[in-house]
């Protein structure tokens, strides 16, 4: 008889699977892993020359045409990153969303939605009110015509310059019609044509090993870098100035000229989870003990905002990137927790997760009743250094726009059957 292994021993397993991998993919120094990590390194070290190698492929048969691009008549901007999660690809799609609302632009967000649409829900939640459309579904092509059958679109090709109509300031009047497409982790997307991409890269822990996936945290090899119009890196307030400058060098060592952009996270208040409609403002977390739960790429970056915040004491309790609470298992380590840090401070402590934790399943939170579940609330920021800042990352969007739409389209944009 084979030896079962019940659903909750599955996902348990997986998890420390995840964690293994993980600790091995930002290791500087195989030799200090454990002897298990050390075991697994050859078997994943022949999975990455796999996944390398399909990707030359697949970049070859595109290169040689014998798989096609779509192209939409509307601009497409592409926000990805080179390695996941953390890299604040999905704060940048609504940073520009919000822009284009403000400007009178109806925008599209296309997403595939991965692990249950965290990130599509927040954005949801974040857009509400705004004309801002979002798609999902892994064929993006197919999602974009749908919206487009259904909205209709102003195609900037034709009726104008799409960078004129990008405005510093709030626009009162605005259409339906979608005028723009903004791929959401669209880096490695590529069977949809864009005019522009942008690539996130988180600064706390830029390419790791420098190995692809699975050995390593890159989605792409580095190389890729070559056809990318704008880097940010993310975090930035979060990284010396020494290590800035050595990954901005890095960065355009690779493609000379390329231009760098830095941004943030900013905290701008805290929601209950029990109440999502009154703003706590952040002061409430002041001399206060608390314990950090997130599920993010980059849980390091998370928990150095709240500490910047003001508490007593940061306790952390983190999982893989998008793990679903569970009732048992995961709640229960957190009250545990929980009660060791009122039993040692002797006040209740107070618990703070992510939108993104929120978004994945709120329902599951409630579970930590009567403790306090606090949310923090931030928006991504443009930090100003050196030549870069808001008002230059915007202007020059408009620029790269406008050049991308002044050339002919490669593929002619139809709806087929196939759509």
């Amino acid at each position: 008889m084979g030896i079962k292994i019940s659903p909750l021993e599955a996902c348990e397993k997986m998890e420390k699977m995840k964690k293994i991998v993980s600790e091995i993919a930002y290791a500087h120094d195989f030799s200090k892993l454990s002897p298990l990590q050390r075991s697994i390194i050859p078997l994943l070290s022949i999975s990455s020359s796999l996944y390398s190698l399909c990707l030359c492929i697949r970049l070859h048969l595109y290169s040689l045409r014998l798989f096609t691009q779509r192209r939409l008549p509307v601009p497409v901007i592409s926000v990805g990153n080179l390695t996941w999660g953390g890299n604040g690809k999905t704060p940048m799609v609504e940073f520009i969303s919000k822009w284009f609302c403000n400007s009178g632009i109806c925008p599209l967000i296309l997403s595939r939605g991965y692990a249950g649409g965290d990130e599509v829900k927040m954005l949801r939640r974040h857009l509400l009110g705004t004309v801002a459309k979002i798609g999902v579904g892994a064929n993006r092509a197919v999602t974009a015509a749908w919206f487009l059958r259904k909205y209709g679109y102003t195609d900037s090709r034709v009726n104008g310059s799409l960078g004129n109509l990008l405005s510093e300031k709030k626009v009162d009047i605005t259409s339906e019609k979608i005028a723009a497409t903004i791929l959401d982790d669209g880096m490695q997307h590529i069977s949809l044509a864009r005019d522009l991409d942008i690539v996130m890269v988180n600064g706390l822990t830029p390419w790791g090993n420098n190995q692809l996936v699975p050995l390593g945290p890159l989605r792409q090899p580095l190389s890729a870098l070559r056809r990318v119009d704008i880097v940010v890196i993310h975090h930035a307030d979060l990284v010396s100035e020494d290590n800035l400058v050595d990954l901005t060098l890095r960065i355009q060592e690779i493609k000379n000229g390329l231009p760098v952009f830095f941004s943030r996270m900013f905290p701008t208040h805290f929601l209950a989870v029990h109440d999502f409609h009154t703003k706590i403002p952040l002061s409430a977390v002041e001399r206060r003990v608390l314990l950090c739960v997130s599920a993010i790429g980059s849980p390091n970056s998370f928990v150095n905002c709240v500490e910047k915040l003001g508490p007593l004491h940061v306790d952390q309790l983190h999982f893989s990137d998008h793990h679903m609470f569970r009732f048992k298992q995961d709640i229960g380590e957190m009250k545990r927790r929980l009660v060791k840090l009122q039993d040692r401070f002797g006040s209740s402590p107070i618990i703070v997760t992510t939108e993104k934790d929120y978004d994945r399943d709120h329902e599951v939170l409630l579970q930590l009743r009567p403790f306090e579940v606090l949310v923090l609330c931030s928006e991504l920021q443009l930090v100003p250094r050196s030549q870069s800042s808001e008002t230059s990352f915007k202007k020059l969007l408009k620029q790269l726009l406008d050049r991308s739409l002044g050339t002919p389209a490669q593929v002619k944009w139809s709806y087929s059957a196939s759509d």
